[in-house]
Formats: structure tokens, sequence, C-alpha cells
């Protein structure tokens, strides 16, 4: 009975729910079983929720499961995605490749169920998007989904608010979360439960787990605050459920749910962790394997054939698809047949849409990005980014975004775009409040939902960030995070404001795009660079002082930042002798110590290194053309950490970088301090060619 699909013998009652219901169950604990690796007790615990949300709730339609009016489902307790993946097996949900085009097969087949956790598997130990379909978001690092859900739940708003008209509801969808204790104890879910309260999100719906369970065990040993009134204390609309089992109770929360129009709801729902066997409602249960005595117990206590593994019963995979599919195939084909409508009535929104559904960019959109002229004085990266913000702005509409209360020195305040508030969903100035964690899981969330979203602080507050930031790289989502004053070029503000180690943190995160650019005209290219990818995410990295803005004309163009390095000014008189490499704010002093060297007779090549990501995916021959192997005198200089600069100087190179935190002072008297001088610079360069001051 291995595989088998009918049995007469299982649970005598008839009950076609509980059946659904004790299937994800047992699929759940034969996988984990099978891989002697993951978590059971949610799964067996949640079990129930599940069901009932997915079979009377939940709007997807199986054949079409990227529809974009569906209802949004999050895993925020990751480590319980047996219950997804059982979930989305059970719903028939049909696959969809990366190319965004329908296979036919099935998104979680039982053969894939039975390769949980294995190597290339579409059951991987945490939900991955874009893995497998279904997947809304990847979860795993608790409270991550729990902002996401945050994200995705103003992305409904703001496009129902830009988009919907009389008779055309084309966004009207739900946001629903399965969240945990863990997620409770993370602050980046208090963050985003905060936010969404101020914003009245009523589309938003987090069913809370509350098994009272950890890890560790009992939460009791460090978690015993009544969540529920947190909640309502954050604005939310809060509903107990006493026992997971009572599935009409847990209809009946959803339904008033539905019937909430003025603030989100939060639902706890009352579990026993790994219900149903000798483990339950203690630590055990999460994250412990169960023997093969007490699966078998465990079954036999549902009313199961002990012996038989990844059993799916006749009739249980049709009901549940019956429900999902005849509630949801025909809201998604009347949905189109109105979308097709509202393109006739609309037809500039409806050009709009298809852009927006198909992640291209329109026409144009960067036709007002300006060019710099020459300027010693020059501008911050900061500034001249709030300009090309604006200069794009106009012509991309779904480009929404804000800062954790520092727009004003973040310069990302878009122009007569508006305030997103409750009481104006158009508008595209998100202030996200002093939440820098809460901020990039939003931002996140709504770069799921194909809005060009971005998140803005100073770069020292980037490790707040660091999560949301490297499961966009894992998601190959575009969010975009602007980061400013970028060094201890911050001055007066001191080492707590001055980000020395951010800068490599930031550029070991595979698939991020790093760029610091070193004056207004790089900028621009920068902030193209960032629209431009759209399946891969951005930290533009900005300067608080003023940059010179190079004389073009004399130096090489600005576009060369789209190859992340490039040649900026050649050596004079022959080939280079030796080689000055930098980023951001510092290009300008070794321009001047390039010039300087070439009075004395000395050949110096400048390289701009704003994107160490960028110029890693050249061609070695374009590699070489930039840093010629034969010259080995190589210096590095930049206001941040000297870790990775090696891989560019080599060994017989040298760095001008920092090798402890900063100081408050002026920046003119900080640059002196740490060498950060073109007086410095050039006797460096002078002393590693054996040439003295």
């Amino acid at each position: 009975m291995s595989t088998s699909t009918a049995s007469s013998s299982v649970h005598e009652d008839g009950s076609p729910e509980r059946l659904g219901i004790d299937t994800i169950r047992t699929l759940s604990m034969d996988a984990v079983a099978k891989a002697k690796s993951g978590h059971i007790g949610t799964p067996m615990g949640l079990a129930p929720v599940g069901y009932t949300l997915w079979s009377q709730f939940l709007r997807i339609d199986p054949d079409k499961p990227d529809w974009p009016n569906r209802d949004r489902f999050v895993l925020s307790v990751g480590h319980a995605s047996m219950l997804l993946y059982s979930l989305i097996h059970l719903a028939g949900i049909r696959e969809i490749d990366k190319n965004g085009k329908p296979s036919g097969a099935p998104a979680v087949s039982l053969e894939d169920i039975k390769n949980f956790r294995q190597l290339g598997s579409k059951t991987p130990g945490h939900p991955e998007y874009r893995h497998t379909t279904g997947v809304e978001t990847t979860t795993g690092p608790l409270g991550a989904g729990c902002g996401n859900s945050v994200g995705m739940a103003i992305a409904e708003r703001w496009l129902a608010a830009r988009y919907n008209r009389e008779g055309f509801p084309i966004f009207d969808h739900d946001v629903y979360t399965f969240c945990g204790d863990g997620d409770m104890m993370e602050g980046v879910a208090s963050e985003a439960a905060s936010l969404a309260g101020h914003l009245k999100l009523s589309n938003l719906c987090w069913i809370y787990d509350s098994n009272h369970v950890s890890i560790e065990g009992g939460t009791d040993l460090a978690f015993d605050e009544d969540v529920g009134k947190r909640f309502q204390a954050y604005g939310w609309n809060v509903i107990h459920v006493n026992d997971a089992n009572d599935t009409r109770a847990v209809a009946a929360a959803i339904e008033t749910f539905k019937a909430t129009n003025d603030k989100p709801t939060f639902i706890v729902v009352h579990s026993i962790i790994g219900y149903g066997s000798s483990i339950a409602g203690t630590a055990k249960a999460h994250g412990e394997a169960m023997t093969h005595e007490d699966i078998a117990g465990t079954k036999k206590a549902y009313g199961w054939p002990e012996d038989a593994q990844f059993l799916v019963p006749d009739g249980v995979a049709e009901r549940f698809q019956a429900a999902i599919s005849g509630r949801g195939k025909p809201l998604r084909e009347a949905w189109e047949a109105m979308l097709a409508k509202y393109k006739q009535a609309h037809p500039d929104l409806g050009k709009e849409l298809d852009a927006l559904f198909a992640d291209k960019l329109p026409d144009g959109w960067d036709a007002d990005i300006p060019t710099f002229p020459t300027d010693e004085k020059g501008m911050a990266s900061r500034d001249a980014g709030g300009k090309v913000l604006n200069a794009i702005a106009p012509k991309l509409p779904w480009l929404v975004g804000g800062s954790a209360d520092l727009a004003p020195s973040t310069k990302t305040l878009i122009d007569n775009g508006g305030s997103f508030e409750a009481d104006s969903y158009g508008g595209r100035n998100m202030h996200f409040g002093v939440r820098e964690h809460g901020m990039g899981s939003v931002v996140d969330g709504m770069a799921l939902s194909h809005l060009r979203s971005y998140g803005a602080t100073f770069l020292v507050f980037s490790d707040y960030m660091r999560p949301p930031i490297r499961l966009a790289a894992i998601m190959e989502i575009g969010a975009i995070f602007v980061f400013t004053h970028d060094s201890i070029g911050v001055g007066e503000d001191g080492p707590t404001h001055q980000p020395i180690e951010q800068l490599v943190g930031l550029r070991a995160v595979p698939g991020l795009d790093v760029i610091r650019p070193c004056d207004a005209n790089e900028t621009a290219w920068a902030w193209r660079v960032a629209i431009r990818n759209n399946n891969q995410p951005t930290a533009l990295i900005f300067s608080r002082q003023a940059l010179p803005t190079l004389d073009r004309s004399k130096y090489a163009s600005a576009e060369g930042l789209t190859k992340g390095g490039y040649i900026l000014a050649e050596a004079k008189g022959g080939d280079p002798e030796i080689i000055l490499i930098s980023a951001g704010s510092e290009v300008s002093l070794v321009v001047a110590a390039h010039e300087r060297l070439a009075a004395a007779g000395v050949r110096s090549q400048v390289v701009s290194m704003p994107s160490w990501y960028l110029f890693e995916q050249q061609d070695q021959a374009y590699k070489d053309k930039v840093l010629p192997p034969n010259v080995t005198a190589r210096l590095a200089v930049e206001m941040g950490s000297e870790v990775g600069w090696d891989r560019y100087v080599g060994l017989a190179g040298r760095t001008i970088t920092m090798h402890s935190f900063g100081a408050s002072a002026p920046i003119a008297k900080l640059q002196d301090k740490f060498g950060f001088t073109v007086d410095n610079v050039v006797n460096t360069a002078n002393d590693m060619l054996g040439k003295g001051k």
C-alpha cells in the first residue's frame, strides 16, 4: 500500500474533510521520515487550518497559478514546508517554468514529495520562490514571510488605487499568512505588523499558530506575553480559535476577516504541535525525527493503515481540487473577461498593466535622465540620485518606495508622488518609519507583486536589513536598496554612523549588485542598471558629501559603469607603470593623484570600479584590458574595509583603506587622519614604484 490511492479501511467515520486533513498530516510525516530530516510537528498541528483556508476561501486557479488577482498564501513558518508542499500537491497546481510558461506538469508531484529535501528536488527544506510553483515567497528565516505579506498587501492596495475604475475591480485580492511563535518573537514581524496596523490593511490576514512550543522547550522559557493584546495595540482585529481541529471555528474566523474593512486581521489559533503522536505538545515534535514505531502509532490513532506510506486515498485530491478550482477558475475567467473590457475602456491603463504583468519597462522610461555638466564643486551622489529618481518616476508609474524616516537625507522622495497612507493608497512615497528590517521585507513583498520597489536608509544601517537583502538575492527579485552616507565622509556623526565593513558585507552577497558611483553621471547610470535589473536586487551606495562631476570630455564616459569597472583615465606617455583603482567618492581623489603623478612623469592608469559584481561578469579579455596582468603595481583606495580588494591588487599591490572604525570630526580632518589625501596616494604610488617621494 506504499503508494496506493485507495483504502476502504481509512477513516470509518467517512468524513471527507478529516480524510483530507490526515492525508496532509501523513504525507508530511512520511516525507520527513524518508528524508530523515525536517520539521513535522507544525504540519500535523496546522493541517486542519490549511485545509480549511485552501478548500473554502483561497482564490487561486491551479491551472493558472500566476493569475495576477489571485489571493496570496505565505507560509512564514517556512520550516513547516511539507504543509505547503502537501497543499500544492493535493490542489493540483500546475507548474510554471522560470520563463513564466506553463509546462502542464504538476508543480509538486507525489514523487517530488518522496524526494523532500533531496538535491535538485522541487521540495527543498524551506519553500523557495521561483523554485516551486505555488510558493509566493522564500521563507524560513522567521518573521520574513510576515514582512513580505505586508508588502504584498500594500502592493494590492496601491495597484487597486491606481488601476481600479468604476465597474472594474481589477485588483481586490487578499493576503493570508501562517505564522508561529518564532515569528512573533522576531522583531521584523513586529515592525511589519505595526506598519500594517497603521495603514489599516484590511486585505491582510495573519493566522498565528499558537502551540506554545519552541526548539528548546515551552515558549514560556522566554516568551509569555499576550500576543493578541499586542496586536490589538497595533490596531489589528484579533480573533481567537481555541482548537485548530475545529474547522467550523476556523472558517468563521476567516469569514470575519473577509467582512472586516478597516484593519488587518490576526487570528490566534491554538494548536497542538505533532497532533496525534506520542510526542505531541513537546519540543521533540518541533524538529526531531519521529521513530518508525511512533509514526505507525500516530497513523493508527488517525485510523490510517499503519504500514501505508505516501498514501493519498481515493477522492481526497479530487474533492480538494474540485473545491479550489470550482471557486477559483470561474473567478479567474470572469476576471480575464473583465480585463479585456477594461483595456477597451481604458487603453492607456491597459497598456500599463500589460507591461507591469510582464515585468517590462515602458518605452522611453529613461528618456529624461539628465546628463550632468562638469562641475569641480559637484554634488553629493545622494542629491544626484534624487534628481535621477525623479526623472524616472513620471515615466515608470509603478516605481514606488520610501525610506526609514530619512527621505530628506536619502533624497528618495518622489516629487508630487503623494504619501501612501490609509486614506491615500495611491501615494508613491512610502513612510516606513524607523523600521529598517521591516522595510526591507516589505520592499521584497512589493517586488514580488510586480512593483519596482525601493527602500532607503544610511549605509551603516544596512546591517539591520541584511536578511531581506539576502532573501531578495536568493529569490532573484528586482528590489532596490538605496544607501547613503557611504563612508567616514559622514564626518561629525562619528564611528556609530560611519560604515566600514558594510560595503564588503554587501558585496559578499551572491547575486546582489552593489554599485557605488563616483559622481553624478555614474549615479545616473547606476539607477539605469538598477531599474533594468528586474530579476536581481541592487544596492545603490551614495555619498552625503559633494563629489566633483568629472569632465567626461577628458575622461571616459560614465556609461562604463555598466561593465562594473572601466578605464577612467589612461596612462599618459605609454603603458601604465601603476594602476590606481577606486570606487565612489574616492575616485576623484585618485584622479587628482593621477594628474599629479603624470606631471611628475609617472604613468598611472585610473580604474573606476563602482560594481565588483558587474565587473566579474565581463569576459577575461575585457578584464585584462582594464587590469593588465603584467602591471602588478596596483593601488586600491576606498574609505571602507580592505577586505576583497586583494582580488584586484594582487600580492604585489597595496590598499589605502580603513583598518579601524572612524572618528567624530569634520571630513577634512578625517581624511588627513586616515590617509585619504592626494599626497598620501601619490607618495604610496611612488613608494611602490621605488621612486621615493
